[in-house]
């Protein structure tokens, strides 16, 4: 029994080590993360020349994949919307800038996706997943400030345009007030 309550007590000793080395958990208000990153426009985008806008930087685990597909081009479909109410798109995964730039190409895509291969972004924006092997499928929404505004976890791919949309029409009511 002794040994049962050391040994609770070192795993809870340990977990609260583990956890005083993370970072906060990212929530709307907070500064986003700056980032620096290879895009399909063939110089790297960085949040910081975005100072002033909306950003809408979606990560999604992998390009050509049915579900990131699906995801890409309900934002395409959406484009001329999100881009009325003054956004930028982002996407971003852990594929490599050639593998993005196909991706892009393939679907029309109107905005530029980034090259995360080094997961810079991932682990900056805390969405590594599965090991580490791919981005979790998350949006975040940043405002002209910089600060991030929004961020949606329950992504439905084949509507993420429409979620995105309200999203910003909200946020930027909120604003008017």
């Amino acid at each position: 029994m002794r040994i049962a309550i050391l040994l609770c007590g070192l795993v809870s000793i340990a977990a609260a080590a583990l956890a005083a080395d993370e970072p906060p958990a990212l929530a709307p208000g907070m500064p986003a993360p700056e980032f620096s990153a290879p895009s399909t426009a063939g110089t790297n985008a960085a949040l910081a020349a975005l100072k002033g806008k909306w950003v809408v930087l979606y990560f999604y685990p992998r390009s050509f994949t049915p579900g990131c597909t699906a995801e890409s081009c309900s934002l395409r479909d959406g484009y001329a919307g999100l881009q009325a109410l003054g956004a930028v798109i982002l996407g971003a995964s852990l594929d490599d800038i050639e593998r993005q730039k196909k991706f892009r190409d393939e679907y029309h895509l109107p905005f530029d996706l980034l090259s995360d291969s080094e997961k810079v972004l991932a682990k900056a924006y805390q969405v590594l997943g599965l090991g580490g092997l791919v981005a979790k499928r998350h949006t975040f929404i940043i405002d002209p400030e910089g600060k991030i505004a929004r961020i949606i976890t329950d992504v439905k791919t084949g509507e993420h345009d429409r979620q995105v949309r309200e999203a910003l029409q909200a946020l930027q009511a909120e604003r008017k007030k």
